[in-house]
């Protein structure tokens, strides 16, 4: 009887084949257990918030590429008119969606300075009075709309329409402690300087401002919209649209005040810029209203 012999190396590797293919048959029921599982696409009674999915593609492309000044994604806004953007799913394959933004906020500056002609014996100092700065905005954005999604799987189409509003406005105020006085015919040595209230008036005089009002800035737009998405992993996908539509933008006159004097008399004279306005029916890649819409977006649904 021949026996034959089986060398030890070989026995290793059928044995190693065989655990790799039972291992591979295990990860790969369990991968398709838990993708069954787990829900990609969102689900009526969902949330969803939208960011600006550059810096992350950047990111893992610079990190794939081996560059070694790689730096950390940033979670931006997804347009740059900064607003806030979310959607709610009323349904499967239908969703309201809107973008906020609501600003505010104002800074105040002060600065003593010696009042003018006074005088004092040491160690006193002469009395003082007070320069003002004082600045607010208002920057508001508002939108909102309805889209409708089909698609199976991962990849979702979807398309739908809404309507913006944009209103924004600046304001500055000052008041010096130390009047002009006529017969110097140049502005007091004792008022403040805070960067942007010494200049020329028309007549060519030395002027300093007392406000500085821009004209408000209001637009409205109307676009339609259609666009796709990936659900890369269950409730996060990249996707991006294009939109058209029309949009007005109307911006009112900027207002100045200020006060100066030719060497005899002491005036205050309002400069007032010029109004503007424009309309477009056009793609919305410069839509003021809903800010670029061509970028690439993140989505994460929960």
């Amino acid at each position: 009887m021949k026996v034959k012999y089986i060398r030890p190396n070989q026995t290793f590797n059928f044995i190693m084949k065989k655990s790799i293919f039972t291992v591979a048959l295990i990860l790969g029921a369990a991968t398709t257990t838990i993708a069954q599982d787990k829900q990609y696409t969102p689900e009526s009674g969902d949330w969803a918030v939208g960011i600006d999915a550059t810096p992350f593609l950047n990111y893992f492309g610079n990190f794939i590429g081996g560059n070694g000044t790689n730096t950390a994604p940033t979670w931006n806004f997804l347009t740059t008119n900064q607003t806030i953007t979310g959607k709610y799913f009323a349904a499967d394959d239908m969703a309201y969606r809107g973008s906020l933004r609501i600003g505010f906020g104002s800074e105040n500056q002060s600065q003593m300075q010696f009042q003018t002609g006074a005088t004092a014996t040491y160690p006193a100092l002469p009395a003082m009075v007070e320069d003002t700065y004082k600045s607010g905005f208002m920057n508001v954005g508002l939108s909102g709309g309805i889209e409708y999604r089909k698609g199976a799987g991962r990849l979702v189409g979807f398309y739908g329409g809404e309507l913006g509003i944009s209103i924004a406005s600046q304001s500055e105020t000052y008041t010096y402690g130390n009047a002009i006085v006529a017969t110097d015919g140049t502005l007091p040595a004792g008022s403040t300087d805070f960067g942007n209230n010494e200049l020329t008036d028309l007549w060519g005089e030395d002027a300093r401002v007392l406000s500085n009002k821009s004209g408000t800035e209001f637009g409205v737009g109307l676009r339609g919209f259609i666009g796709a998405e990936y659900f890369v992993l269950p409730r996060m996908s990249i996707g991006g649209e294009f939109g058209w539509g029309l949009a007005f933008i109307s911006t009112g006159a900027r207002s100045v005040e200020m006060e100066s004097t030719d060497g005899a008399t002491v005036g205050t004279i309002v400069e007032e810029g010029t109004k503007s306005s424009s309309f477009g029916i056009d793609t919305d890649s410069n839509n003021s209203v809903f800010g670029p819409a061509g970028s690439l977006r993140l989505t994460f649904h929960f």
